[in-house]
């Protein structure tokens, strides 16, 4: 209709527009009809006033023009302020400022370009910007192995919910304060009465909230331990302890087996040795194999918990302040979903301090069974100590370089699983690279001696390690599978000799075009390894000592 209507006519119409939409109308209308919210707006009381004049009618082309028309350079100079930093002006007075339209129609007047913050809106709309927050989508440097990873913990969860046993995924919420203090999100409230919270917030003042939740994959079903202490790895397993005595064990009453995903960091991460020292003592309690898999680091949001239980927990109470333990207990409690979610909610008084230290000797007893895929994120915890491996037979010479490690020789080490190459292609890279490796030595001990040799090669002092140990402790040092402090102990020699050794033959094998493939299995003690190395039972086995 509105070319057909008059200045004071389609003012009215937007007018009536306007009123018929209510609250925010006026808005609406002007963005609809690509006109001023001070012309609706005098639509909207001409109609309310009754006002009978008819008013100026413009000619076509009347009125007065816009002021990126009366200044062609006005447009320009406004994108110049808002390019991005890596392509605008790097002395540019608002490179470092909150570019807000009033601030950019300040600059814009300061360099001959008068210009309202109304105006500017304007013209950026046209040019299609607008108001937009930071998007959370760069993950940073991804592991090599994540999604390998994700497909391993996949095919775990589903072999255990295949037999009838427990998956949890487990995490530590955000911390939340306890009182009258401010919480994020709004509600509906009377219009004018908000709630009335502290101006600052003290955490070292306030009593605090820590949520650790247990999600039961299958039964859709979260049970949460909030604690009052600490967050440690002891307040982890303990969650987990009440979870199963207060619902696990009654769920799955003939489990054999739980598996656990949890994230790579935090109270459960993969390098805390509490966590898996309480786990053991867990497993023994309980008599359940524990299986836990944890998500690659970097990617702690893929964990089912977050967004199956603690974002809903999260819209629960909202713009709530959570003035008591009992208020948390209680939002947490009432969290549904459509799809069927129920949650039960604990208090945890306990004491959980921090600082408790964990030996290595404590550490290499646990029965723990590294998996062979990404031992270091993938390992099952036994109800009691495994069964010692059966020594691989070896000769005597064998047995003497594997030093304090019967159970492990050179011929062992050489296990295709642990070097990742065929025994023979193994032996035909150690024939070709210790010539060369002999003479570089040579060379090496030429110089360090500042003259030729003076007694005849093979006698006076011995080295350490063979050409060929050398190049085998490099082999499996460039493979990723141990510290050199393993490699030493498995060889019988100092870290420092493994160093030296990775050092001498590492440039050979890039001269040979020989490119060594990191495993996924990781290991920290010799009796890893064994246990790697030791033959899998078959089924029928099984089902024979069954």
């Amino acid at each position: 209709m509105f070319p057909h209507l008059d200045e004071r006519q389609r003012r009215l119409v937007m007018g009536a527009e306007a009123r018929i939409l209510g609250h925010g109308g006026i808005r609406a209308v002007a963005r609809a009809a690509r006109a001023s919210e001070t012309t609706v707006r005098k639509g909207v009381n001409e109609l309310e006033t009754g006002e009978a004049r008819l008013g100026r009618v413009r000619r076509p082309g009347g009125g007065r023009k816009k002021a990126a028309e009366l200044d062609p350079g006005l447009r320009p100079a406004l994108l110049a302020l808002v390019e991005p930093d890596m392509r605008g002006d790097p002395m540019s007075p608002l490179r470092w400022t909150v570019k807000s339209t009033r601030t950019l129609a300040a600059e814009l007047t300061r360099q001959g370009h008068r210009a309202s913050a109304d105006t500017v809106g304007d013209l950026l709309r046209e040019e299609g910007f607008s108001l937009q927050a930071n998007a959370k989508t760069i993950e940073g440097t991804q592991h090599p192995d994540r999604d390998a990873q994700f497909r391993y913990l996949n095919e775990q969860a589903r072999d255990h919910r295949d037999t009838g046993d427990p998956v949890i995924s487990v995490d530590t919420k955000k911390k939340e304060l306890v009182g009258q203090y401010k919480n994020a999100g709004r509600s509906w409230q009377p219009a004018g009465e908000p709630v009335m919270v502290k101006t600052h917030d003290f955490p070292g003042q306030a009593d605090k909230a820590i949520p650790y939740g247990i999600y039961d994959m299958t039964a859709n079903t979260g049970w949460v331990n909030v604690g009052t202490d600490h967050d440690t790895a002891a307040f982890a397993v303990a969650s987990i302890r009440r979870w199963w005595q207060a619902r696990g064990r009654h769920d799955y009453p003939g489990a054999r087996r739980l598996m656990i995903t949890a994230d790579a960091g935090g109270s459960n991460g993969y390098r805390t040795r509490g966590w898996k020292t309480g786990l053991a003592a867990l497993a023994a309690e309980t008599g359940l194999d524990i299986t836990v898999c944890h998500l690659p680091p970097g990617t702690s949001k893929w964990n089912k918990i977050e967004h199956r239980l603690f974002s809903h927990i999260t819209m629960n109470w909202r713009g709530r302040p959570l003035t008591s333990h009992e208020v948390v207990l209680q939002s947490i409690a009432a969290t549904t979903t459509r799809t069927g979610l129920t949650v039960h909610a604990e208090l945890d008084t306990g004491q959980y301090p921090t600082g408790i230290h964990i030996s290595d000797e404590a550490i290499a007893a646990l029965p723990i069974t590294r998996h062979r895929f990404h031992g270091d994120w993938n390992y099952t915890l036994r109800p009691q100590l495994p069964l010692e491996a059966t020594p691989v037979s070896s000769t005597a010479a064998d047995q003497a370089s594997a030093g304090t490690n019967p159970g492990l020789t050179l011929h062992s080490l050489q296990d295709p699983e642990l070097t990742g190459m065929p025994r023979q292609q193994l032996s035909e890279l150690i024939d070709a690279l210790m010539p060369q490796l002999e003479l570089q030595r040579e060379r090496t001990l030429r110089i360090r001696r500042g003259h030729e040799r003076l007694v005849a090669p093979g006698t006076g002092a011995k080295a350490k390690l063979t050409p060929a140990d050398r190049i085998l402790a490099t082999v499996l040092h460039q493979r990723k599978l141990a510290t050199m402090d393993l490699l030493g102990q498995l060889f019988g020699v100092t870290a420092m000799t493994i160093s030296r050794a990775n050092q001498e033959v590492r440039p050979l094998l890039e001269t040979h075009g020989h490119h060594i493939n990191a495993s996924t299995a990781r290991f920290r003690t010799p009796a890893d390894i064994t246990t790697f190395l030791a033959p899998h039972p078959t089924q029928s086995e099984i089902k024979s000592a069954c």
